[in-house]
């Protein structure tokens, strides 16, 4: 990779990451307050709670801005601690929908249907609409609507542009051979919850993760545990969020900790012997 290569990796990376913020933005603003009061009133029933923390998720796009919420309910005395965990294991399921999203980038076939399903072919519609939007009505709520549209053209093409900066990688044995190190699924976990743990967001570190998948170089059986180690290091902001709140607050951020730890170390063992039997 060449220093333009390593620019355009970098500023690929730059936009996905704004783009997440700014539709997370835009999502928060028209949704935000309501979500608050639905999480205060209809987290009673743990399949209430549960799909609370689900939606809640799938609308601001982080696990992590969710279960930083519920550790405030749960501090001013809103929410139980019990409440709180059938939220935070909602929210584990809600932050996947972003990867599933962008896993429709991968999709092939010369079909028009079929291309219209990936986000690089409807994108420029919506980021057209997502600036007429935000630009020229005043309506408060359109705003909103095209900050959202906007973020998530702006997510895609930065996707994209990472996807094309990290092909050339492909042909580098350096980097084949640290791809390599990483099969190790010790080394893959820790890998991917520093890497979550630094950018405070799986969804950002799972989609960088995509755009080196997109091009062939990471294999399944290399992914898998990063994926597990990114599911760790987004408890990171809980964590944080939790310092100096009281004891049911701190009991929550370290339920979502625990929750991910332990699905990570059964899943993880499942991947070994997994891998042992079929050689992902």
């Amino acid at each position: 990779m060449d220093l333009f290569g390593f620019l355009e990796l970098i500023g690929g990376l730059a936009l996905f990451l704004f783009g997440m913020n700014l539709m997370g933005t835009g999502l928060e603003k028209s949704a935000g307050n309501k979500l608050k009061s639905l999480l205060e009133h209809l987290t009673s029933k743990k399949l209430n709670g549960f799909l609370m923390g689900v939606a809640a998720t799938a609308i601001i796009q982080s696990s992590s801005a969710t279960t930083v919420m519920v550790v405030g309910f749960v501090n001013s005395g809103i929410m139980t601690l019990k409440q709180a965990i059938h939220v935070i294991m909602g929210a584990n399921v809600g932050t996947t929908v972003t990867a599933w999203i962008l896993s429709l980038a991968g999709i092939q076939g010369s079909n028009i249907f079929v291309q219209l399903l990936k986000p690089a072919s409807f994108t420029p519609i919506l980021a057209l609409i997502g600036i007429i939007f935000y630009m020229f009505i005043k309506s408060q709520k359109k705003k909103d609507i095209g900050l959202i549209l906007l973020g998530f053209a702006t997510l895609i093409y930065g996707m994209e542009s990472m996807s094309a900066a990290v092909r050339p990688l492909g042909e580098m044995e350096g980097f084949r051979n640290l791809l390599l190190i990483f099969s190790n699924p010790i080394l893959g976990v820790i890998a991917g919850a520093v890497i979550t743990g630094i950018i405070q967001s799986s969804s950002a570190s799972i989609g960088i993760l995509q755009a080196l998948s997109a091009t062939g170089q990471v294999t399944m059986g290399t992914a898998i545990p990063i994926i597990m180690g990114q599911n760790i290091g987004t408890c990171v902001t809980a964590l944080i969020s939790s310092v100096g709140a009281n004891k049911n607050a701190r009991r929550a951020a370290l339920v979502h900790l625990y929750f991910n730890i332990i699905g990570s170390g059964v899943f993880i063992t499942l991947f070994v012997v997994l891998n042992n039997l079929f050689n992902l």
